[in-house]
C-alpha cells in the first residue's frame, strides 16, 4: 500500500504547526520520548562529530548537541519553522536546512556520524524510501535512531491525517505505523545492521509508550 504525498499541502501543515509549536523562550533539550526526563538521552548516538536531525521541528535537540561541540544539522519541511529556529539557535552553531527529506538525502553530498528523528520524518516518510537514503548519508559505523508513537493495534501502514479540522479545503499529511518487528525488518532490508526496535513504556502505567529504534551502517 502506498501513499501519495503532496508536499505543497504538507508544507502548509508544518508551517501551521510552526506558528503554534515554537516557543522562543524554550531551552535546548534532548528527549527521545514525549515525557520529560524519561527514557534514554543523546548517548544513544555514540560520540558523533557530525549529526543530522530529520524533521527537527523546534530545533531544541539540534541546539543541545551544538552547544556540546557537535557539528549539528537539522532538516525541516517548513520554511516558517526553519526561519524561526535559525534566528533562535544561530548563536549555538546549529545549522538548519529547509527541504523535503527524500530529495535532501538524495541530492546532498554531506555525510554524518549519526542521523536521527525525534517524532519527526521517520514517522512521516515512507520507510522503504527513507531508510536506504539515510544509510547512504551515514559514515561507516554511523548510527540511525528514531522515536515516535507506537502503532495503534491493528492500524498498520500509511495513515492519513487531516489537520486543522474536517471542514473546508483538505489539508493533510501521512504518518507510517508498524509493529516493532516490522520496523526492524525494514531497517535490515535497507542494509542496516544491529537493528533493534522496541516500545519504551510510559512513566505512568497504562499511558502511551514510545516506539524507539536504532540501527548501524556496516563498517
Amino acid at each position: 500500500m502506498s501513499a501519495h504525498h503532496d508536499y505543497a499541502i504538507e508544507t502548509e501543515v508544518w508551517d501551521t504547526y510552526a506558528e503554534s509549536a515554537f516557543e522562543p523562550a524554550a531551552e535546548p533539550v534532548f528527549n527521545w520520548t514525549q515525557y520529560k526526563g524519561h527514557g534514554p538521552g543523546p548517548e544513544v548516538l555514540g560520540e558523533p562529530k557530525k549529526t543530522l536531525e530529520l524533521g527537527c521541528g523546534t530545533g531544541r535537540a539540534v541546539a543541545f548537541l551544538a552547544q556540546r561541540g557537535v557539528v549539528a544539522h537539522g532538516l525541516d519541511l517548513s520554511p516558517v519553522m526553519v526561519k524561526k529556529i535559525t534566528d533562535r539557535w544561530s548563536d549555538t552553531g546549529a545549522v538548519f536546512n529547509q527541504g523535503e527529506v527524500l530529495t535532501f538525502l538524495t541530492t546532498s553530498n554531506e555525510t554524518y556520524d549519526a542521523i536521527y528523528s525525534i517524532f519527526g520524518c521517520a514517522w512521516f516518510a515512507d520507510p522503504t524510501q527513507l531508510f536506504p537514503r539515510v544509510l547512504s548519508r551515514l559514515n561507516p559505523g554511523g548510527v540511525f535512531a528514531f522515536s515516535q508513537p507506537p502503532a495503534i493495534p491493528g492500524a498498520y501502514g500509511p495513515q492519513g491525517m487531516y489537520k486543522g479540522g474536517f471542514a473546508g479545503r483538505p489539508v493533510y499529511t501521512y504518518r507510517y505505523s508498524y509493529t516493532p518487528r516490522k520496523w526492524r525488518n525494514l531497517l535490515l532490508q535497507s542494509g542496516f545492521q544491529r537493528a533493534g526496535v522496541k516500545v519504551i513504556d510510559a512513566p505512568t502505567q497504562g499511558h502511551i509508550g514510545t516506539l524507539f529504534g536504532t540501527a548501524v551502517r556496516p563498517c
